[in-house]
């Protein structure tokens, strides 16, 4: 095993020291010091932050850590209820491109129904047997999940480390409109799930401001050792409202008839920015990057819609009505 899988997180490593020490009592400073790599002064912080949670460590005669006979973690304890929540949300995670996200939720769902009573695990079973959350997108990444080689696997892993963990990244980043890969070095405050994509909010050095960044426009990605703090005064919840989360974004603007509009706020991919309402329509403006996605989104809505702008929507909206219009 790598040192750094040994090592991992101190919650990590705190409850892989419980489990060895039960498992192998005895053991020195110095003994647990190799095992995990890391430094003796460490295992000793570690001792002390297990006996202050309430851990019965106690040291042996014949030398060495031991944790009194008796003492258990806490049961996994999970309602039908909140198994259901984690179980969908496995498959949910599932759905993602990234293939280290559909190993782990793989291994997650496993872990959670291995701990479930017979009754909850049945009553699960028969609910995700019953649910579908994307049919066409399920069928078509059948069998993706292990292409190992896919460029984008662990990539969202290694950004949500280095969110948690404060840590700086350094990345090439293709700017789709200017069509430039461009050298980035930022400091990630955030992950977003923007209807078709995972987004990184960080700190752009290079721009010398909180921009928005598309994982799936990342090429090569490093994750440094150097931390970094956040932004004084600033609020990941704050800047989503206030400027949306679409880096080099178009000013899209909208006007539905008023059926139609009750319909499509339940699906509308951005925070609508400003509305006027007239007799019979209502103008809606918001931001979005991905006018492919949205000209193939405003078909659901047929004649009830009309893109005022920006142009190159209107363009896009306008041909893929035509070549539906050419096959009949």
């Amino acid at each position: 095993m790598k040192a750094e899988d040994r090592q991992g997180t101190r919650t990590e490593r705190l409850f892989a020291m419980i489990l060895l020490l039960q498992t192998r009592p005895s053991m020195t400073s110095r003994d647990l010091a190799e095992h995990f790599d890391v430094s003796r002064r460490t295992i000793f912080r570690d001792l002390r932050a297990l006996a202050d949670s309430g851990v019965p460590l106690t040291y042996s005669e014949g030398g060495g850590y031991e944790i009194l006979e008796g003492y258990q973690l806490p049961p996994l304890m999970l309602t039908a209820r909140e198994a259901a929540t984690l179980l969908i949300g496995t498959e949910f995670m599932r759905l993602q491109s990234d293939a280290s996200l559909q190993h782990d939720a793989d291994a997650v769902a496993r872990k959670i129904e291995a701990v479930l009573p017979r009754e909850i695990r049945e009553f699960v079973d028969q609910l995700r047997s019953r649910t579908v959350l994307d049919p066409y997108w399920a069928h078509a990444t059948e069998g993706e999940a292990d292409a190992d080689t896919d460029v984008d696997s662990g990539r969202w892993y290694k950004l949500s480390e280095a969110v948690a963990r404060q840590r700086k990244v350094i990345m090439e980043y293709w700017v789709e409109r200017r069509q430039e890969l461009t050298q980035r070095r930022v400091d990630p405050y955030g992950l977003v799930y923007y209807t078709d994509h995972w987004n990184l909010i960080a700190f752009d050095h290079l721009r010398g401001e909180v921009r928005n960044f598309r994982l799936d426009q990342m090429r090569e990605l490093f994750v440094l050792t150097e931390r970094f703090e956040i932004m004084e005064g600033f609020d990941l919840a704050a800047f989503l409202k206030e400027s949306g989360v679409r880096d080099e974004a178009h000013e899209v603007r909208l006007r539905f008839e008023k059926p139609a509009l009750a319909r499509a706020r339940r699906t509308l991919p951005a925070h609508p920015e400003e509305e006027v309402e007239g007799d019979d329509w209502v103008d809606i403006r918001f931001r979005f990057d991905n006018l492919d996605y949205l000209s193939d989104w405003l078909m659901r809505f047929g004649a009830s819609v009309q893109v005022l702008a920006p142009d190159e929507l209107a363009k896009r909206h306008k041909e893929l009505g035509a070549s539906i219009v050419a096959k009949y």
